[in-house]
């Protein structure tokens, strides 16, 4: 689970987006959440410029490569979900990390396109379903199955 959504102030501006759904209650009372943020974990601080995928690279605004720390987190997101055995992940769509429909389009201008961002893909290529913030009804239901 991005920890952003848990109201933990991990994003890149100091903030959180908070997730006000009733599922997500549910799976904290259950213990079944295991918080992450792959951008902290990489070694990102907070706040950190912005960042978006561009050619297949992490930039920021002002055009530092953040690849590296962003794969880094990927990889520690994994292995953390695999030592918690996490068959389903909800991440913060948009993100270069979490975004899972659509992220950012490179530019920095707030436009959006389809795509994925690194933390997802990796755990998608190891099997695991991510969802993003607005599908916690389809999660649960595929934790139900």
């Amino acid at each position: 689970m991005s920890s952003c959504l848990l109201g933990r102030p991990v994003r890149y501006d100091g903030r959180a987006k908070t997730s006000p759904s009733d599922v997500l209650a549910r799976w904290l009372a259950e213990g079944r959440v295991v918080p992450f943020c792959p951008e902290l974990a990489g070694g990102l601080g907070v706040p950190r410029p912005p960042a978006e995928l561009r050619g297949g690279r992490v930039v920021t605004e002002h055009g530092d490569d953040v690849t590296d720390a962003f794969l880094r987190g990927a990889r520690l997101a994994l292995a953390a979900a695999r030592e918690n055995r996490v068959r389903v992940a909800v991440l913060k769509e948009g993100s270069p990390s979490c975004g899972s429909g659509r992220i950012a389009d490179g530019t920095f201008g707030g436009g959006k396109i389809p795509g994925a961002g690194l933390t997802t893909e990796l755990l998608r290529a190891e099997g695991i379903t991510v969802f993003n913030e607005d599908q916690f009804a389809e999660a649960d239901a595929l934790l139900r199955d």
